[in-house]
Formats: structure tokens, sequence, C-alpha cells
């Protein structure tokens, strides 16, 4: 029997297929910014619509981090792009800092998913205390959710009460 996932929750605006694949390509290999905000704004309203009040909400809402490397080279970090009005619109703070790569890893989309366990399962540090916290993490894809696990496990290991995802797109499973 699979074990559940380590998050709470997951809120994702919709499947990773065309047309909306090429608006996750476009932020995050084109600097096409102003779509951060626009998945920003509905997944807000995804997480509205979904509570019953404000304090479901997450406490603090952080990106998933990129290594140094490849945020050198893009220039900045999609996720984070849609963190910041995310976490403006809910009304709750956000933090880029919060979590840490601190492995280089080879990039996901060329493994399989046990391969992509492995290679994140070791790669995020918690670097402020989130102990008692419901703490948001924002992707813009999620695939296998391989990345998103490993951080809420680090999350939970450092004492965050609850992690919830919010990712712009995610892989169909079938």
């Amino acid at each position: 029997m699979a074990e559940p996932p380590p998050f709470d929750a997951s809120f994702a605006l919709a499947d990773y297929r065309a047309p909306l694949d090429t608006l996750a390509v476009g932020l995050k290999f084109r600097a096409r910014l102003m779509l951060a905000r626009e998945f920003a704004q509905r997944l807000a309203r995804l997480a509205q619509d979904a509570s019953s009040h404000e304090a479901d909400y997450p406490d603090v809402i952080a990106p998933v981090p990129l290594a140094g490397r490849r945020l050198a080279a893009r220039g900045y970090n999609q996720a984070w792009q849609i963190a910041k009005p995310l976490a403006r619109a809910l009304g709750v703070r956000s933090n880029a800092t919060l979590l840490q790569r601190t492995l280089d890893t080879t990039p996901q989309s060329r493994l399989d998913l046990e391969a992509r366990r492995q290679n994140v399962s070791r790669a995020f540090r918690v670097a402020h205390a989130v102990r008692g916290l419901h703490v948001g993490i924002v992707d813009d894809v999620m695939t296998s959710g391989a990345t998103l696990e490993a951080l809420a496990h680090t999350l939970k290991a450092a004492g965050a009460r609850r992690v919830t995802n919010f990712v712009a797109l995610r892989t169909p499973k079938n």
C-alpha cells in the first residue's frame, strides 16, 4: 500500500498539457513574468474558495528554491515570482529564503520517478524557524511530486504543523 504524501494539501490550477504548458514554459524559460501574477491570482482564488476562513491560510508562503547556478543563469526564480503575489493576495507573509537548496541537483525532467525522489531527498534545508507553522510551498509545475515531498519532509522534520502546495500546473496521473 502506498504511503500518503508528507504534505497536507495541494492546490493546482490545471493539468500540464496543451495549451497551458506553453504558459509554464514561457514563465520558466522566457521571463514572461506577468504570467506569474496571473497564476498567483488564480491560486489565491482557489485557496479562498476552498477555505472556510482565513485561519486556513498558511502562516508563510515560500518558493521551491533553485540551485544557485540555475538562479544565476535564469536571473529569477519562477516559483518566487508566483509566491510573492500569492502571499499578498492571501494577506500572509512570504519568505524567499525560508527554504534553501543545499545540493545542485540534476534537473528533475531528465529522471524517472525513483531517481527524482533520490535526486532531491536531501537537497533542501529550512533556514528559518517553522515550528508550529502552516507553510505554503509554491512551484510552477508539479510533475512527480518528488520535490514537494522532499520539501514537506524537511519542513515537518523542522516542526512545521502543516504543509500546503500551490502549483500552477500539475502533470496528469494518467
